[in-house]
């Protein structure tokens, strides 16, 4: 079936939203990118990438930090390839993938599904920061904590994802920056790394923590990303709007096609656990309408949502962190969003 195309009205709706949040002071500026599966693409910008940087405006190729899209760009699909090859099973420990350690291990006790869904237990709280000077490892250090909630309640956890990178890392004696090299240069992604990247013109700095202190440029937002050198399994990665558009596409033609990383994605779309109502937790992805729609978000201001029955995609490319909190300043683009991409699967529904 041909994939859903977006409207004039849609892209209409799309730019004006942005501008209205860039006018607010919400964001410097950002670029939402749209398509679908069949190569249709529009790009919507609007501002500059900082006023530090003049009036020069985004582009698709502005690099952004993606945040906490790195779970479901860098550690999600690494994840679906190591279940694809036999390196790992999704209802085995996470400690089966990470060095032999002796004694108990709680958090290590730690399922990749529930991983995956943060639906594990482990601590919800992570500062790394804490564990400056210990003489053990840290998937060892991680592992040996106890949980701080019974499994299967849905609470956000990014050590979980910590842990997953470590694993990865482990299982194939390759750091994860080099696997998801490998991976980003097979779907097309030439401009998508880890940090640290270069101060330009053509990169979008985040937040100034401190008063006096540089603004944090080139080199992760996130705190505990930052603490090991940029490269971890829940943040890190800095992309652009082209490359968050080709992975898009490379994952709607996969599910299309159904090869192992579509049907990785299908196995992806189904609930383990409630969000809240209307919302449910698949393998990384959030989902709405019903599991027919996966999406996720980084704090700096990024967003990528996929409708995959309806062949299209959405991503969200802003730094609104530069202002303080992305969340609820740029949430009016974000509810526009998932209003548009839920609403194309039921334009399809009549032809199935």
């Amino acid at each position: 079936m041909p994939a859903v195309p977006f409207t004039a009205d849609d892209t209409d709706r799309l730019r004006e939203t942005l501008a209205e949040v860039v006018a607010d002071g919400a964001t410097p500026g950002g670029v939402v990118i749209c398509g679908t599966v069949d190569g249709e693409k529009h790009v919507l910008t609007a501002g500059t990438v900082a006023p530090e940087l003049g009036d020069v405006p985004p582009t698709e190729r502005t690099v952004y930090d993606i945040a906490s899209l790195t779970k479901v760009v860098a550690t999600w699909p690494l994840i679906g390839q190591v279940l694809d090859t036999g390196l790992g099973d999704l209802d085995a420990p996470v400690r089966d993938m990470l060095p032999a350690m002796n004694g108990e291990t709680p958090s290590g006790e730690a399922t990749l599904r529930q991983l995956l869904t943060h639906t594990s237990g482990l601590r919800a709280s992570t500062r790394l920061d804490h564990y400056r000077g210990a003489s053990a490892p840290l998937y060892e250090l991680l592992c040996r904590e106890p949980l701080e909630d019974t499994p299967g309640r849905h609470r956000y956890i990014n050590r979980g994802y910590i842990l997953l990178g470590l694993a990865l890392a482990h299982v194939h004696g390759a750091h994860l920056n080099d696997l998801a090299d490998q991976f980003w240069q097979g779907v097309g992604m030439p401009a998508t790394v880890y940090g640290p990247v270069a101060r330009s013109r053509h990169v979008a700095p985040t937040e100034q923590h401190l008063t006096g202190a540089p603004r944090i440029w080139g080199t992760a937002h996130d705190d505990n990303a930052a603490l090991l050198g940029g490269v971890a399994g829940h943040a890190g990665v800095f992309s652009t709007p082209h490359d968050l558009a080709a992975y898009a596409t490379h994952l709607l033609d996969a599910y299309t096609r159904d090869d192992a990383m579509g049907q990785w994605l299908r196995a992806s779309l189904v609930p383990q656990a409630v969000i809240e109502t209307g919302l449910e937790r698949g393998l990384s992805w959030i989902l709405a309408a019903g599991g027919r729609v996966a999406y996720h978000h980084g704090f700096t201001g990024t967003s990528l949502y996929l409708a995959p029955e309806a062949g299209r995609y959405l991503a969200i490319c802003t730094n609104s962190v530069y202002y303080g909190n992305a969340r609820t300043r740029i949430a009016p683009l974000r509810e526009l969003a998932l209003k548009m991409i839920s609403a194309a699967w039921w334009s399809k529904a009549p032809d199935e």
